[in-house]
């Protein structure tokens, strides 16, 4: 295909030093760039499963650890290579032998023009979205990949600063992980386990305490107090503006053009309760001062504890709870819980002093936990910015 000459000369916004007058990159589709793998050998899946040789990439493009070398590796050349979901749109990089654990994933090698990590970090930033009724594949290949002459050093110079950060990226994330695991832990011991009544880990001054008390969950909290009228305008939360105990979004709407869900008038201390696919606990403890009105959608239960709202908020997300909601959820895709159902589960509660130890534990737990997520989003947000300068944006062939 012959491309206007204007097209070709492209140049990023940022380049490193030693490349600033090295020149405009050159453009070409993916296809051209690109050859696609075929392993040489049929082998099992379960054959390298069982026998723990090499990493298997299945439908999630995730490698599974534990590959030693070995003759039998179904690919084990031109690597590195790039991987893409053709169902999923997923891109990955694998540089150690491997063979492919399930169908539509697309193996690519990369020509001498371009350095794979250079494409890789490329696609990264100028993914394409899933479309009903096309090939993704074929979308791919039509793709406008551009690139500095591989000799330059150019293109390895940037595969190695976006790396650095990807590496970074990872580190930061198991980091959370971690800490995710640590809570996850902790909350097991310092709580009841589903049919007991006294956890296995309590603070020294409450060893002595005796078993905490089995109340029904309507006898520690008010479920969907009245609400007085709403204001005039507030933020409205849905289903959709909360994740894992963070207000994503703040949307405002007015009361005359507000959803008919937008019923519940939120005061500090609250807790939304997700009804529907409440395994996902996406809750929310109310804690916003910031001036503004607040409406929640019916589709949480509104829980205003007696005592600590900040340990029972903890509860709602143990196993033991959540095990009890599930088993009294209705529907199929989307099981959901009413109000009356979940107001009747029974809960072992410990008396007020020992809620606030807990609460206060878990909640610095909570802190800790949010710090590292936003450290992580600024790592990638400062990637995603990064990619937008050293890659010239997108153009059509």
């Amino acid at each position: 295909m012959t491309m206007p000459e204007q097209k070709k000369a492209v140049t990023p916004r940022l380049r490193f030093p030693e490349f600033r007058n090295a020149g405009p990159w050159e453009v070409k589709q993916l296809g051209e760039l690109i050859e696609t793998v075929t392993p040489s050998k049929k082998l099992q899946t379960a054959d390298y499963l069982s026998e723990g040789r090499y990493p298997i990439i299945d439908q999630s493009l995730a490698p599974i650890a534990g590959w030693t070398d070995d003759e039998s590796a179904v690919i084990r050349e031109h690597l590195p290579l790039i991987l893409f979901g053709d169902h999923t749109c997923v891109i990955k990089i694998v540089s150690v032998p491997f063979c492919q654990g399930a169908d539509g994933i697309k193996i690519l090698a990369t020509k001498r023009e371009v350095d794979p990590y250079f494409l890789y970090e490329f696609l990264l930033a100028f993914p394409i979205q899933q479309k009903e009724y096309r090939r993704h594949f074929s979308i791919l290949k039509q793709k406008a990949v551009r690139f500095p002459k591989i000799q330059t050093g150019e293109q390895q110079k940037i595969a190695d600063c976006l790396s650095s950060l990807d590496e970074l990226i990872e580190l930061q994330a198991k980091q959370l992980e971690a800490l995710q695991a640590h809570k996850k832990g902790l909350m097991q011991q310092l709580f009841p386990h589903e049919g007991e009544t006294t956890p296995r880990l309590r603070f020294p001054e409450f060893r002595d305490a005796g078993p905490w008390e089995v109340k029904r969950l309507g006898d520690v909290c008010e479920v969907n107090p009245a609400s007085p009228d709403l204001p005039d305008d507030f933020i409205y939360i849905d289903l959709e503006s909360v994740e894992s105990g963070r207000l994503l979004r703040k949307n405002r709407v007015k009361r005359d053009n507000a959803p008919i869900r937008a019923q519940r008038l939120l005061k500090q201390g609250d807790i939304l309760y997700q009804t529907v696919r409440p395994y996902q606990r996406n809750n929310l403890l109310f804690t916003i001062d910031d001036g503004e009105e607040y409406v929640a959608s019916t589709g949480y239960a509104q829980l205003r504890a007696y005592e600590s709202g900040r340990f029972l908020f903890q509860l709602l997300h143990t196993d033991a709870f959540v095990y009890q909601v599930l088993a009294r959820c209705t529907g199929t895709n989307y099981p959901a819980i009413n109000s009356s159902d979940l107001e009747i589960i029974s809960v072992p509660f410990p008396s007020l002093c020992e809620q606030q130890k807990i609460a206060d534990c878990l909640s610095s737990l909570d802190e800790l936990i949010e710090l590292q997520a936003k450290k992580l989003e600024a790592l990638k947000a400062h990637k995603k910015g990064l990619m937008q300068q050293l890659f010239p944006q997108e153009i059509d062939l």
